[in-house]
């Protein structure tokens, strides 16, 4: 499935910019660091499913008695199906998820299953932060949180130096929207 080119015309503010992420529809892609950070995600969360198993495997036998053989082998299924979803999921997010930002709003595509699209005004951007945890930063990416009235959305995966690049941008845009929003004074003693 592909996603549709540039909304309505708009142009990026950042278009132009040397960088290479940026494809001809306008949008930015992710660098493929990106894939080992959301594996290595996955693997924990399959970790502790499987830490789970282990627990109904060694104790749920004498509390579950005659259930205990079909609880057994739907964990197992369910086990089977995550496990397929885990190693399928991430080249699928990695080729869907695409962000772009223009003067008047922050367009974010993503999604493997349900496909999102997100679009956030910039005149209600209240907060931008710029966080890694420690498998990101070990990989040198970041997350950009923006928080508006409605809510939060999040840049995920982005390089640091784009992570900041785009605070700073947004940072930016917010505050030129403000000092439009400011009357203009008039001479005093008129």
């Amino acid at each position: 499935m592909s996603f549709p080119g540039p909304v309505s015309g708009r142009t990026p503010v950042d278009e132009g910019s040397p960088d290479s992420g940026t494809g001809t529809d306008g949008y930015r892609r992710l660098n493929r660091k990106s894939l080992l950070s959301i594996y290595f995600g996955h693997a924990v969360s399959y970790a502790i499913l499987l830490g789970a198993f282990i627990l109904l495997e060694t104790y749920a036998e004498r509390f579950l008695g005659p259930n205990y053989v079909l609880v057994r082998y739907a964990f197992i299924a369910v086990l089977a199906v995550v496990l397929v979803y885990m190693a399928v999921a991430p080249p699928v997010f990695y080729a869907r998820y695409r962000y772009r930002i223009t003067a008047d709003r922050i367009d974010v595509r993503s999604g493997v299953l349900v496909l999102r699209h997100i679009l956030v005004p910039i005149e209600r951007v209240h907060q931008v932060e710029v966080s890694r945890g420690p498998v990101n930063s070990a990989l040198g990416l970041a997350e950009v949180t923006i928080t508006t009235a409605g809510g939060v959305a999040t840049l995920s995966y982005l390089e640091l130096e784009e992570a900041e690049r785009v605070a700073e941008l947004l940072n930016s845009l917010v505050g030129r929207m403000l000092k439009g929003r400011v009357p203009a004074t008039e001479p005093a003693g008129d």
